[in-house]
């Protein structure tokens, strides 16, 4: 090995428990298991999520202790996939770093715009509705935008409709103000004005108790699943404070935070 540079050498603590525990969370966990006979179902490999937006140096130190952490814990395979919705964000991420250790090197799987497929056809989004609201988010603001976006809305039409209205609301939630308002400019399906009709029913006061009650079941509904995916843990407290919640401006803000929160607790600060 080549060594670089040094002017000596010491021998230190062999003790590797952190005295103080640095406090460190990904955006999202996911944890895929296995059933087995008589015993609880066993862990076969992690996806650790990280939604990247900038440069962060401090990633190269995190990223290695995020899989570190986990390989120990949950004792299986941990892989890192980096969601970049920039090019030159996705290139960055994308560098090996390397650990130190012959051979020991890690290479951040990022799906960026380049592996991200534009879907522009709704029978290929209705195949696979997840990869269809990648394509959304990584390409909105293409040319084609606007056909990606009718694609997904074509795809949703065919759902149960507060199925397809908490995977619309997801979708807002991910896309900044000015884009959205943009594609909509755009939009002249009837697969729009569907969802278009049933954004306006979730957004607007109910008329009705019946009506008021399934805005409400799909925005906490929304909530919840946001937090799920992002593998955020929601004590009972705060999902009873959730669900009987009545104010469809709150509820509104509150899936809107779900997105990028780092706690149950954060999401419910009264500030939102």
């Amino acid at each position: 090995m080549q060594f670089p540079e040094f002017d000596y050498a010491a021998v230190e603590s062999a003790d590797l428990t952190e005295v103080t525990p640095a406090s460190r969370h990904a955006d999202s966990v996911i944890v895929f298991r296995r059933k087995r006979p008589g015993a609880d179902p066993e862990p076969v490999v992690t996806v650790i999520v990280e939604v990247q937006r900038g440069r962060d140096p401090g990633k190269i130190w995190s990223w290695p202790m995020y899989l570190v952490s986990l390989l120990t814990r949950l004792e299986c395979p941990v892989m890192l996939l980096v969601i970049c919705p920039e090019a030159a964000i996705a290139r960055w991420c994308s560098r090996p770093i390397d650990l130190g250790h012959p051979g020991l090197v890690l290479t951040p799987l990022v799906a960026g715009p380049d592996k991200v497929p534009v879907i522009t056809d709704p029978g290929q989004a209705a195949d696979d509705i997840e990869l269809a609201m990648l394509s959304v988010i990584h390409h909105a603001t293409t040319p084609q935008g606007p056909d990606i976006l009718n694609a997904l809305f074509a795809a949703l039409h065919n759902l149960d409709r507060d199925q397809g209205g908490m995977y619309a609301d997801m979708v807002r939630a991910a896309l900044p103000r000015e884009i959205w308002d943009h594609l909509e400019r755009h939009m002249k399906t009837e697969s729009y004005e569907y969802l278009s009709d049933w954004a306006r029913e979730n957004i607007a006061k109910g008329k009705t108790e019946g009506i008021a009650e399934r805005q409400v079941d799909g925005k906490t509904e929304a909530i919840l699943t946001v937090l799920a995916a992002r593998g955020i843990e929601v004590p009972d407290e705060l999902n009873d404070k959730i669900r009987t919640c009545r104010d469809l401006d709150r509820l509104d803000a509150w899936i809107r935070a779900a997105a990028t929160v780092q706690s149950a607790d954060a999401l419910l600060n009264d500030n939102l």
